[in-house]
């Protein structure tokens, strides 16, 4: 197991990253989301032994990497990395590439190895070509096989789709997870990207000013955010103002909601309850009613960006047959399933309905 346990890195005086802690299985793809200067490149090579922590421990399979103390150098970590540029060596051919690694290998073993890469990234045939003679896709298959030759314990990707372009990110990510899968890899994706992180990672750490808010699956952290960094982040949604009218019930704009048991929240508390655009549907014949503002079609559908009377403004979904212009008022359904509640005054979960547990905000948490 990849174990991190408050790791903290710094520039000189500045703290970079303070006290991450996750750990990723065998097999497990991991993946650090956030917006630039976020820190999560620098954590990247804090695993990868380029930078000395300041605080806590790096170990994997029972071995210490790092310590503010000592640190295993990043060539005896049996680490694999894929740059964002590819660094493909331009004077070797794709097969003298990928073997650069094997060298501890006879040619035989180096080539069966070599062979089965390319197989396994759609690459037959290619041994002998030249990196100047391949497309960007290709270069990234490329660098990606290399870093995997060895069968390292630990994959990192630092932005390494970012220099592709969007049609042919969505179709080498998903084909990348399965690789990984299939060579039982274990590995960590750095990204900006949403989409890329969902479609490969099995673990996602959201990252915000050098600290992780959360660690947890895709589905998680859009369904069950940890803190509002975490909500506003993943995903897209809004958080509009609710009251407790009692002890199971919650009314805003879009009426009342019911949860399952207590949700623990006084009577009268002020909080904020998270709306997805999937929360809200088209609906001519509901009560509940806004102006559109904003239209963005989605093929299958229309996302509207609705404001209520009451000024807050939320998504709404519609059938793609459904056409509005902005300045239409529309009813709406809301159908929101799993109801996420913040206090106005702090950043943490205070309620989340598919936990049915009213989550009590502790004095150490660094959020608030």
């Amino acid at each position: 197991m990849l174990s991190l346990e408050n790791l903290s890195l710094a520039y000189g005086d500045k703290t970079v990253v303070t006290e991450a802690t996750f750990s990723l299985e065998l097999g497990e793809i991991g993946c650090l989301l956030g917006p630039s200067g976020c820190g999560k490149s620098t954590l990247l090579r804090g695993v990868a032994g380029f930078e000395r922590p300041v605080g806590g421990v790096i170990s994997m399979d029972g071995r210490v990497l790092s310590t503010p103390a000592s640190v295993v150098d990043p060539e005896r970590r049996h680490i694999g990395m894929v740059f964002q540029d590819f660094a493909l060596f331009p004077h070797l051919d794709v097969a003298g590439n990928i073997a650069f690694g094997l060298r501890e290998l006879n040619r035989k073993e180096q080539n069966r190895r070599v062979e089965e890469l390319l197989e396994l990234f759609g690459l037959p045939g290619y041994e002998k070509r030249m990196p100047h003679s391949l497309s960007g896709g290709e270069q990234q298959r490329v660098a990606l096989a290399r870093a995997m030759a060895p069968k390292p314990t630990l994959l990192l990707m630092d932005e390494a789709f970012s220099n592709l372009d969007v049609e042919l990110r969505l179709s080498i990510v998903p084909e990348v997870r399965r690789i990984l899968k299939h060579e039982n890899m274990r590995a960590i994706l750095v990204t900006h990207d949403q989409a890329e992180a969902f479609g490969l990672a099995d673990r996602v750490g959201v990252m915000r000013e050098g600290r992780i808010h959360q660690w947890d699956g895709p589905h998680a952290l859009y369904h069950r955010p940890a803190t509002r960094f975490v909500a506003q982040f993943v995903g897209e949604g809004e958080l509009i103002p609710a009251t407790a009218i009692d002890g199971t019930r919650l009314r805003s704009a879009l009426g009342t909601h019911d949860v399952h048991g207590e949700h623990g929240i006084e009577v009268g508390r002020s909080v904020e309850i998270l709306i997805r655009p999937d929360d809200i549907y088209h609906d001519h014949a509901s009560e509940f009613t806004g102006e559109i503002v904003d239209i963005s079609f989605r093929g299958s559908h229309y996302q509207y960006l609705v404001r209520l009377e009451g000024g807050q403004h939320v998504y709404c979904l519609a059938a793609s047959h459904h056409s509005r212009e902005i300045g239409d008022w529309i009813g709406m359904v809301p159908k929101v399933e799993s109801l996420v509640v913040f206090d106005r005054d702090e950043s943490s979960v205070v309620f989340d309905s598919t936990l049915d547990t009213f989550l009590k905000t502790l004095l150490v948490n660094p959020f608030i």
